[in-house]
């Protein structure tokens, strides 16, 4: 990978012309990029469907640093829609296809995006929304069958597939991602041009080695900063290729597309792994103890199994080598970072960690007072390097506590070994990592307490039996209204329905009163003890 990093501000860079374009002029474009259950793309299918998709976007009047939002499953458009948004100096934002009507509104209106871009199988979602989107102008709906609704449809049949690139550079806006904070707000993430070739350089190829006849399947979608680098810029960074999976995640899924697609690298969290590796014991045990004829060869393309997004249990790491020889690289990153920023290496992990710090990237460990503490003592882990954010969005305060000078502050608590290995020690603040996605206790306590035989709840987190964190309800109820079995599973129900699902209290514990500080702050410390 040609380094860039220190080239002139303003010297001309467009990161879409960099990821498509460039593996053109390099000879690799009959190579498959993206491969489907459809069909296989090429780098020349991939760049007519961006310079189409660009002038489409230009006929809807899309201008430069104009907001493009998409919620798109994990389909060849999204790469159409993200690119050719850049493509044109517009800033894509993909939102998580996980998310309720409401979500799907405030984000919207936190970003003024002017086109929303979603997979059909979403439509449904989109039009509970009931509220003003006054700065949306269109709304494209995307098949991957069938292509996009009118008017974009139209749109993208008749413009060409040649397509004048915006002068941008690489510190211009990129795109957004965004990221939940210690309240539920949302918070707009923004990324520069050029913060994508930066984790594809230090993490993709300084830490799992991709090269271009690597394929990679990321079981992480590409909404998640964690599945945008997984699935595009580190296999397009260096002429490689992806395989997309639109549906769900569950077992089942992930095992057929690592047994029919046989990719080299693959991406994951710790949730999936051990849901993996339950679903396969079960099959044996259902056969008598027989080895699972398909689940004993899924794995014989793979070369690297990748985890992020919550901390890896040493006991799951473990259970993943017996079973198929491969080591889970555990690492942590985030949406400021864009991807992973500290990582275990290959032939170099060690289970229970985070692992060293991954080249570029410099981390320091502070006490309260942004002193660094004693080598083995536990403080608050800041980041360094080339990917970080610019700013939150509308958030000026939060931006300036959390981007101190070339520092990020990430809220996580670490201590370093003396052989220079680090580890989790929680976080600073009551956010939870459920299937490594945040989820704000504060949210999921509204919801709770909208249920009419609810007084009070607390959200905590509570490791399930295989040590992953999942949210838990301490709930006080209102007089005359007595604990059940029943009445816990109407409130579970009531979160899902409220809330994305990922979200709900997988146990709720009926209490008497909540712990609480002298000025009536509930201690979620004391319920988590």
């Amino acid at each position: 990978m040609t380094d860039t990093n220190d080239a002139p501000d303003t010297e001309p860079f467009n990161a879409a012309d960099w990821f498509v374009d460039r593996n053109v002029r390099e000879g690799r474009g009959r190579k498959v990029v993206l491969r489907t259950r459809l069909r296989d793309y090429t780098y020349d299918d991939l760049l007519k469907m961006v310079n189409k998709t660009a002038n489409a976007l230009r006929d809807l009047g899309v201008r430069i640093e104009d907001r493009v939002a998409m919620a798109l499953l994990d389909i060849p458009q999204f790469y159409a829609v993200f690119l050719g948004a850049i493509r044109i100096g517009a800033v894509p934002i993909p939102l998580s296809t996980m998310m309720t009507a409401r979500d799907f509104e405030l984000q919207l209106n936190d970003s003024r995006a002017r086109v929303f871009a979603v997979s059909e199988e979403l439509d449904p979602v989109i039009h509970q929304i009931r509220g003003d989107l006054p700065h949306l102008r269109d709304l494209i709906v995307i098949s991957q069958k069938d292509g996009a609704r009118i008017p974009f449809q139209q749109a993208y049949r008749r413009a060409p597939s040649i397509v004048k690139t915006a002068a941008t550079t690489k510190d211009d806006p990129g795109f957004w991602l965004y990221s939940s904070g210690s309240t539920g707000a949302p918070k707009g993430v923004v990324h520069a041009m050029f913060d994508m070739t930066v984790t594809a350089r230090n993490y993709g190829q300084g830490v799992l080695g991709l090269t271009e006849d690597d394929v990679v399947f990321s079981a992480s979608k590409l909404f998640f900063a964690y599945g945008l680098g997984n699935s595009l810029s580190f296999p397009l960074a260096v002429g490689a290729s992806a395989v997309l999976c639109p549906e769900r995640p569950t077992p089942e899924t992930v095992l057929s597309y690592l047994r029919d697609f046989r990719p080299t690298v693959f991406f994951a969290v710790p949730t999936l792994y051990a849901a993996l590796l339950d679903w396969i014991e079960r099959r044996e045990a259902e056969s008598g103890g027989a080895r699972h004829p398909d689940a004993a060869a899924d794995l014989s393309s793979v070369r690297r199994c990748v985890s992020a997004g919550e901390a890896l249990p040493a006991d799951l790491f473990h259970r993943w080598k017996t079973r198929f020889g491969l080591e889970i690289l555990d690492g942590i990153g985030s949406t400021e970072l864009l991807h992973i920023f500290l990582s275990n290496r290959p032939g170099d992990a060690r289970p229970g960690s985070t692992g060293k710090p991954v080249p570029g990237y410099e981390l320091q460990l502070v006490d309260e007072a942004g002193r660094p503490v004693a080598q083995g003592d536990v403080g608050s882990l800041l980041v360094k390097g080339g990917s970080a954010a610019r700013l939150y969005w509308h958030r000026p305060e939060k931006t300036r506590s959390t981007m101190v000078g070339e520092w990020t502050a990430t809220g996580d608590k670490y201590h370093v070994d003396a052989d220079g290995f680090w580890w989790c020690s929680g976080r600073g603040d009551d956010m939870l990592k459920v299937g490594g996605i945040w989820v704000s206790p504060v949210e999921v306590e509204s919801a709770v307490c909208r249920h009419p035989a609810v007084l009070e709840c607390a959200v905590v987190g509570q490791q399930d039996e295989h040590h992953l964190v999942k949210p838990k309800a301490f709930v006080v109820l209102r007089q005359a209204r007595q604990p059940s079995e029943a009445l816990a599973e109407e409130i579970k129900a009531l979160v899902k329905s409220d809330l994305a699902a990922y979200k709900y209290p997988r146990w709720i514990e009926f209490v008497p009163a909540l712990p609480k500080s002298a000025t009536g702050k509930i201690q979620r410390f004391r319920l988590r003890a």
